[in-house]
């Protein structure tokens, strides 16, 4: 059997890959390598899972229905992972239209491709902590009213959601939709908070802060998504939209203090307006997680941010 991984070498992708590599089983990666940030970076992202011979890399892109038809009519493929993606809420705001083209259209052809597929036993969305929008009632809860997404970038995980519920209820596809909280760790998008304020600090930058800095996010590492994702793909679920979160949320200040800790340098700070599309809090309530997948976070914030800088440190080159 093998798993389809869209947008399989980008961040979270890339780590899911070898997770089945690890695990003994085979995949097909899909992307299209798009410059959001580095090409070149994607690749060596997946180079040891293409290396070990179990993952077939597929260059194309979403948007292509006939490609994901021909992908998904592959008799070993049983499952997709579906994590292709335009990312990012501040983008979005610029290019609304190409977010709806990849993240709602892309969608609809890989679920129109799993429909028409003899085998595909599983189909596991990506989606956002960011279609809670603004939402007064913490922490997010899966049964909470979604109707304040406040960025293009939500609003597009928001349709993907329902795209896939209507897929289920029509055709019987089972189908599960992961709420990731702010994922950061090894490989993370360099224009990522973590990520950007690590490079920027690293080198006696300032670092641009939007608002007063209590905002607060759920930092989640990467390997408990990970966790979260292969329990999904193992669990015997028909229809369940599912939080993927630390559930211990940090304020923006405590979280530059760790990275100037891990460091060993301060911060320049160069004081911003907030900016449009932002929400205050992001904080998930992981007890559905819990129930049905056995999920556990493992790594507090401590840990992950001192980890990430490790790789940094020993990956990543001034201004990379």
């Amino acid at each position: 059997m093998r798993v389809l991984v869209t947008g399989g070498a980008g961040f979270i992708g890339s780590h899911l890959l070898d997770r089945l590599v690890e695990g003994g089983g085979r995949a097909v990666c899909l992307d299209n390598f798009d410059d959001l940030y580095s090409p070149q970076v994607k690749r060596a992202n997946i180079a040891d899972a293409l290396a070990s011979g179990r993952v077939d890399l597929v260059e194309g892109d979403i948007r292509d229905a006939e490609l994901c038809r021909s992908l998904l009519a592959r008799d070993d493929v049983r499952a997709v992972v579906h994590l292709a993606a335009r990312a990012g809420v501040r983008p979005s705001i610029e290019q609304p239209a190409l977010y709806q083209q990849v993240n709602c259209e892309g969608t609809v052809n890989l679920l129109e491709a799993a429909r028409l597929a003899d085998g595909v036993e599983k189909f596991i969305f990506g989606s956002s902590s960011s279609v809670y929008g603004i939402n007064s009632k913490v922490p997010f809860s899966e049964d909470d009213p979604i109707t304040q997404p406040i960025s293009p970038y939500a609003a597009t995980k928001r349709a993907g959601e329902l795209l896939c519920h209507v897929y289920h209820h029509l055709y019987g596809l089972p189908v599960v939709c992961l709420r990731f909280f702010t994922v950061y760790g090894p490989r993370q998008r360099p224009d990522l908070a973590i990520h950007k304020f690590t490079r920027l600090i690293a080198n006696g930058e300032p670092i641009p802060v939007y608002g007063d800095g209590t905002s607060r996010r759920d930092y989640t590492y990467y390997s408990d998504v990970v966790d979260g994702i292969m329990a999904a793909l193992e669990a015997p679920l028909d229809f369940e939209i599912i939080n993927l979160g630390n559930s211990e949320p940090v304020e923006l200040h405590r979280l530059i203090e760790l990275i100037e800790e891990c460091l060993g340098k301060q911060a320049r700070i160069e004081r911003l307006p907030d900016q449009p599309g932002d929400v205050p809090v992001t904080y998930a309530d992981i007890s559905k997680a819990r129930r049905l997948l056995g999920y556990e976070p493992r790594f507090p914030i401590g840990q992950g941010i001192a980890d990430f800088v490790e790789w940094f440190s020993r990956t990543c080159r001034r201004g990379a």
